[in-house]
């Protein structure tokens, strides 16, 4: 009588740079419990899979030619809400770990982690935990007493290039007429994009949108 065995977790990796797509799948497989269902070097390439087939982990870096991990992350939130992220990234500045943990990333692992690492870090997330190495909790330099790895925070609506570009220069001083000029856009539009920002950001005026902008390092203060 054949013994069964526990079905393996079902890994799809997200990296724009082919070797790193091949050194992984080589790791993940093998560890005898992991299967690399599928490769892809952007976003947009993975997305018909992501909707459609069912996947234990996502392992993406966090910027991508065609979109970055909060996109990715934001995505599967709505259409795929049983598949747990985790970022394997070489970023590790605070801003950007924090937007990925509001978008409901699992795990966030530095490139420079080894084998055992990332191999904790997916069977964590993939048993319902969170997992964040020691440098990025370090980096994030939470209170003593607040454990990173059983927070939930929540999810906040990631702002696109346009809207960055739109934040610094409101927080540069710039009225909307000059960010229109200086981006060649209308000034309709660039009304738009404050108006979806001071959403986003929950703040009513350009000085609660520079305030944001300078908590978060976009400009010098």
């Amino acid at each position: 009588m054949a013994i069964e065995t526990s079905a393996k977790i079902k890994i799809v990796l997200i990296d724009d740079h082919q070797v790193v797509l091949d050194a992984l799948r080589l790791l993940f497989d093998s560890i005898a419990d992991f299967e690399t269902v599928a490769c892809f070097s952007s976003f947009h390439d993975a997305k018909s899979h992501l909707a459609t087939q069912p996947v234990d982990v996502l392992i993406s870096d966090l910027n991508m030619p065609d979109s970055s991990g909060i996109d990715i992350a934001l995505y599967l939130k709505e259409k795929s809400p049983q598949t747990k992220i985790l970022m394997l990234t070489m970023v590790e500045d605070a801003s950007h770990i924090r937007e990925a943990i509001r978008a409901g990333v699992k795990g966030y692992v530095l490139k420079k982690s080894g084998k055992d690492e990332l191999e904790r870090a997916v069977r964590a997330i993939h048993a319902g935990k969170k997992y964040f190495s020691e440098e990025v909790i370090d980096e994030l330099a939470f209170d003593a007493g607040d454990d990173l790895n059983q927070a939930s925070p929540e999810t906040i609506e990631h702002l696109t290039t346009r809207e960055l570009e739109i934040l610094k220069l409101v927080a540069e001083e710039f009225n909307t007429k000059e960010i229109a000029e200086k981006l060649f856009v209308s000034v309709p539009t660039v009304e738009t994009h404050r108006g979806n920002l001071m959403r986003k950001l929950n703040v009513k005026s350009a000085i609660g949108m520079t305030k944001f902008a300078l908590r978060h390092g976009l400009v010098e203060g």
